[in-house]
């Protein structure tokens, strides 16, 4: 790999040593850092992705997971396979969600969630020169996305010539670097096993960020191939998929003080972003997502009400939006009590007055530096006139959007397609159509719309879109049950909601569509032109967007190195490791009293209600009564330690992380952090922030003495 940006930058870490989300590749230049934490692997061997441990570390999509056995058995937290459970829930009508799920055979294992994939990194390499070359460079706006975009798809074709593969090129550093990941997609996933949300929910959104916590949060997947040992739609004939590594269950207790590191895939982080950037998102952007998910949840919660059906439909989108309505407002809280835009703009200020101070550094980076805060500004105002608009549209509208774009996608050779509609992402378009299936319900969907559509109607006509107005029959003036009796006229005119409907049109030629009398598919192609005419301008701006916030990115790196401090990229959802050591806190939330680092099953029984929440299983509180602990109780906590805390900077995307100790053994899952610390995404807090993890030793005694699963113990050689 080239020496980029990011390891030229490195400088000593010692006094940051829970920071930063580093890039395996990265981890041999902290190397003293690792070793004087208490690391006992030689860093090197961390930065080899087809090696132990990295080699077992493995991605959902939008998850993280690990390999535990060489039978291709996955673990990851519970609320990352909650919509499997749910899915088969619905399809087998049983109530797998409270009870929970074990298979005791392989043939016992149900199809995961449509759609679900595990995905092995396999190559990082550093393919900026060949995303932004010479003759990009000299583009602007949509000219230079399109040119980069094209560039971007070659790679990715080339590297998918091995079937069995899903490439990507994300960017690093707002678009100064760009790294080509190569993953086997392996796309057979079958649900293995999963606790009673009793437990793996256990304290609900009460608990939610919260210490001390009591959940169980785990469940198990498994991966399987082709006989060959190749990818494979589901299929009986299947077999497991054997990795090349899989985690060692560390057998020594976790103390606190010991090292502990988290490898897994954060999804994002934003502390190079701009004041202007930090400003927009805490005062407009944020509270507009707390408002309208607020909403959200509460339309949800009322329309399924007495229909048991509809609300398990719902269930997980409904955890997904409740974490983050939680989530966004414990950051809001902590910014309003912290000094984070002062400082940012302070810092700001000192980094344009170490550019302006040279003649070299203001030739290459005070354009850039005035540019972007002009386009940043631009980019916000258009998005906040979107916000509203986009919750506006029905879902199945948006299936027919998607759909039509598809057919006439389809009419250009592959390459030229936009990303997204390319043969390579036909299977996951197919999975996503199948998946509305057990995810939708049309009194639903229609209430969520309502309430979109009232706020958006009563908009200045020319904040609305004019294509969406007309294809609907939305005029000025409209009152809330005209506006409900244009949406009853569009859902009856559709057979979309018919997955055989929806399946029938992938294929069919633009021609098809525009002849169609369906409402959904009508109004498709009626704002199709539109859509892309603001879809280009869009382009435009973030071309010019991308150029300048490159330039400021690599002008902050090199202003950060003159300082002495570290750099690493904002996380994006590629594969990073975050270490630190087991902690609890001097001081609670709020001022209480310190937080220990441990929670024990004694916790449970003195939560338990027996309803909502708190409601754990009698199999469970019977062997916390009996204290039938087995080789899983602490001899200092005289009890089965339930969840930890750690020094460890995680976001979302790094539920289901493997917390390894100094010698890369699963000691737990990362699963949540404190909500006075979530501003980490933004401002990290070294004094503040925590992570909160399950602890192996919970959840080996619960499946042992509670869900009896010792097919699954042997397997990972736990009995």
């Amino acid at each position: 790999m080239k020496k980029s940006l990011l390891a030229l930058a490195l400088v000593s870490l010692y006094a940051q040593a829970d920071e930063g989300m580093w890039m395996p590749q990265q981890l041999p230049e902290v190397a003293k850092q690792l070793k004087a934490a208490g690391l006992k692997l030689d860093p090197k061997s961390l930065s080899q992705l087809t090696e132990f441990p990295m080699g077992a570390i493995v991605s959902l999509g939008g998850c993280s997971a690990s390999f535990v056995s060489p039978q291709g058995l996955v673990i990851t937290n519970h609320h990352c396979v909650y919509d499997s459970v749910a899915t088969n829930a619905v399809r087998l009508k049983k109530d797998l969600i409270n009870e929970g799920f074990l298979a005791k055979s392989l043939a016992e294992e149900l199809p995961a969630s449509p759609g679900s994939r595990v995905f092995v990194t396999e190559a990082v390499t550093n393919v900026t020169d060949k995303v932004v070359t010479a003759e990009v460079k000299k583009l602007q706006g949509k000219a230079r996305i399109d040119a980069m975009e094209k560039n971007i798809k070659a790679l990715q074709s080339a590297c998918e010539q091995e079937k069995g593969y899903r490439c990507n090129v994300p960017s690093f550093y707002g678009g100064l670097e760009f790294y080509l990941i190569k993953q086997m997609e392996i796309r057979d996933v079958r649900l293995v096993h999963a606790p009673p949300a009793g437990v793996g929910k256990f304290g609900g959104e009460t608990d939610n960020w919260m210490w001390p916590r009591h959940t169980g949060d785990y469940g198990f997947y498994r991966a399987y191939v082709s006989k060959d040992g190749k990818s494979a739609d589901y299929s009986k004939d299947n077999v497991p998929y054997k990795p090349k590594h899989y985690l060692k269950l560390a057998k020594d207790p976790v103390r606190e003080g010991d090292f502990v590191m988290v490898a897994g895939y954060p999804g994002r982080t934003n502390r190079h972003r701009l004041p202007s950037e930090v400003e927009y998102t805490f005062t407009k952007g944020y509270p507009h997502f707390v408002q309208s998910s607020g909403e959200t949840i509460a339309t949800i919660e009322a329309v399924t009400k007495n229909r048991p059906e509809a609300a398990a439909k719902y269930q997980a989108r409904k955890v997904a939006i409740l974490n983050y309505y939680k989530n966004r407002k414990g950051m809001l809280n902590s910014y309003a009590e912290s000094d984070f835009l002062q400082r940012k703009t302070a810092e700001h200020n000192a980094m344009k007055a170490w550019i302006n101070s040279d003649a070299k550094r203001k030739a290459e980076y005070a354009a850039d530096i005035e540019a972007i805060e002009a386009l940043i500004a631009q980019r916000d105002a258009k998005d906040e006139t979107e916000s509203d608009f986009g919750a506006s549209q029905p879902r199945l509208l948006g299936m027919a959007r998607s759909l039509y774009r598809l057919a006439n996608e389809r009419q250009k050779p592959d390459a030229e397609r936009k990303a997204g509609f390319q043969d390579r992402d036909l299977p996951r378009f197919q999975a996503g159509v199948q998946s509305v299936e057990t995810s939708y319900d049309e009194e639903v969907d229609k209430a969520l719309v309502m309430n979109s559509l009232k706020r958006y109607a009563a908009l200045p006509a020319a904040k609305r879109v004019a294509s969406f107005d007309a294809a609907l029959g939305i005029k000025d003036g409209m009152s809330a049950a005209e506006l409900k009796a244009v949406l009853d006229g569009a859902y009856a005119g559709s057979q979309l909601g018919s997955k055989e409907a929806r399946l029938a049109w992938i294929g069919k030629t633009p021609a098809d569509f525009k002849a169609s009398n369906d409402a959904f598919i009508k109004a498709a192609v009626a704002m199709y032109e539109d859509g892309l005419k603001r879809e280009a301008e869009s382009e435009e701006l973030s071309g010019k967007i991308q150029a300048a916030y490159a330039n400021y990115m690599k002008a902050k790196l090199a202003y950060m190195k003159s300082l002495g401090k570290p750099v690493y990229p904002d996380a994006n959802s590629t594969l990073r490791v975050t270490f630190g050591k087991v902690a609890g806190r001097d001081k609670g939330a709020d001022g209480t009293t310190g937080w220990t680092a441990f929670t024990t099953v004694q916790g449970i029984t003195a939560k338990h209600t027996g309803e909502g929440e708190f409601n754990a299983p009698e199999a469970e509180l019977a062997a916390i009564r009996k204290k039938e602990y087995g080789i899983y109780a602490d001899a200092k906590l005289k009890s089965v330690p339930v969840n930890f805390l750690a020094t460890l900077d995680i976001t979302g995307g790094n539920s289901g992380s493997a917390a390894l100790n100094a010698k890369g053994e699963l000691i737990g899952l990362a699963f949540d952090g404190t909500l006075d610390s979530i501003i980490s995404d933004w401002d990290f807090n070294k004094a503040m922030t925590r992570d909160i993890q399950v602890d192996l030793r919970y959840i080996l005694w619960n499946m042992k003495h509670v869900d009896k699963a010792d097919n699954l113990l042997k397997e990972m050689n736990a009995l």
